[in-house]
């Protein structure tokens, strides 16, 4: 039977050795999943210390479940419906938050739920508040999300969008009264999934310095476009302006590992490594020096200063700061009728000349494949539906806390 040989990084505690390990299990088409587990080891542990096990074997001694994701999606539903929301805006919210996990970008997912419901408790977001256009023309609308849900203040405006598109080619929705929207991605890929090409962005609390500064001047202010390509999935690239998203420093602060140099620095201004530093005494850098400050400054723009929304230091923490207060983040969707400038087949026709040539151009050494913006997730989406959810530690750990705190029975869904 197949053996697979793991164990990359090591952390000593007497006797025992802690393994976090990469495998890759017979079954699961090559899939990585990431765990950890105290191991007794002889007293003499060699720096390449390997530990090799059966598949079944070593699915066994870690315990891994792959969470269904329909499980999954049930007990956030009943957690947002317990909360105060409504039907459609509980199915709404989850659709977001269970597509954005089996992407694999487990930052903006169900970990936030915990967070999400904080709010809602709080009175900052309003269970029954409802979105509306409170000014529009033919291409284009502000809407006042009535500090709902992010979720169900951005759908409802990249609809609009879409609607306005529709008859006017393209459509501007920009949002005030809202709050964090979890991944801007899920946006732009609904305009996508219509055949339209969509963008969607949005402001955040002071993260990111910029160049010259000593601490943070703008927020991480993400952005996502989706084109379609006449297949089954879009072209989708979805990014924050800083050097790595927040979310992925706070990750590694509650697994307890360093982050790479690049991604923040520190009171002084000085390049850190040490994610516990954040918020309060470390600042994201921006993405790409320059360019990633004056793409935050754009969305900024769209988001924030054009709809009425609050502007930089203005805007509240979704996580930190007062759960009875409304954060008012901004918003901006965009969205791009193709078919009003050509055939739908022959723009098809033209990204997939596109796409073939990406894919064709010749490969560096090692490397065996092209990837398209999106296209990692799509398959790991995928395999998702198909095999279930590996979760990582720190997001199973937010929901048993939150499953404990709104007295939800989930059978040991959670581990």
């Amino acid at each position: 039977m197949q053996q697979e040989k793991y164990a990359n990084e090591r952390a000593f505690s007497g006797r025992s050795i802690f393994i976090i390990a990469h495998m890759q299990i017979p079954g699961f088409q090559g899939r990585e999943h990431r765990v950890k587990r105290r191991f007794r080891t002889p007293p003499l542990c060699r720096p390449h210390f390997r530990l090799r096990l059966r598949a079944t074997a070593w699915q066994a001694a870690l315990r891994i479940e792959m969470i269904p994701v329909d499980r999954l999606a049930a007990f956030v539903h009943t957690v947002l419906r317990q909360t105060g929301l409504n039907e459609e805006d509980a199915r709404v919210t989850t659709e977001v938050l269970i597509t954005t996990d089996t992407w694999g970008v487990f930052t903006h997912g169900t970990k936030n739920l915990r967070g999400y419901v904080r709010r809602l408790r709080g009175g900052g977001l309003r269970a029954r508040g409802r979105p509306r256009v409170m000014s529009e023309g033919p291409a284009w609308a502000l809407v006042d999300a009535d500090s709902t849900v992010g979720m169900v203040g951005s759908t409802f405006a990249m609809k609009t969008a879409l609607a306005k598109a529709r008859t006017a080619g393209i459509g501007y929705v920009g949002v005030r009264n809202s709050c964090h929207f979890g991944a801007a991605g899920y946006y732009a890929a609904l305009a996508a999934a219509e055949n339209f090409i969509g963008v969607a962005m949005a402001n955040d609390i002071p993260s990111v310095s910029v160049p010259g500064s000593r601490g943070a001047v703008l927020g991480s202010n993400p952005i996502a476009f989706g084109v379609p390509t006449g297949g089954p999935h879009p072209i989708l690239l979805d990014m924050a302006t800083s050097a790595v998203a927040g979310g992925k420093v706070y990750a590694a602060a509650a697994l307890g590992k360093s982050i790479p140099l690049g991604w923040i620095i520190d009171a002084e201004g000085l390049p850190s490594t040490d994610p516990t530093l954040l918020p309060e005494a470390a600042s994201l850098l921006p993405m790409a020096g320059h360019k990633g400050y004056g793409i935050a400054l754009l969305i900024e723009t769209l988001s924030g200063i054009l709809t009425g929304a609050s502007i930089a230091s203005h805007v509240l923490s979704w996580s930190f700061d007062d759960p009875s207060r409304a954060t008012d983040h901004g918003a901006a969707f965009l969205a791009i009728h193709v078919e009003a400038m050509m055939p739908r087949s022959t723009f098809a026709a033209r990204v997939q000349q596109t796409i073939e040539e990406i894919r064709s151009a010749p490969k560096a050494k090692g490397a065996d494949r092209i990837y398209l913006p999106g296209e990692m997730e799509w398959e790991k989406r995928e395999r998702a539906l198909r095999e279930g959810l590996a979760l990582p530690e720190d997001v199973l750990e937010k929901l048993r806390q939150l499953a404990k705190e709104e007295q939800v029975e989930v059978n040991g869904l959670f581990g």
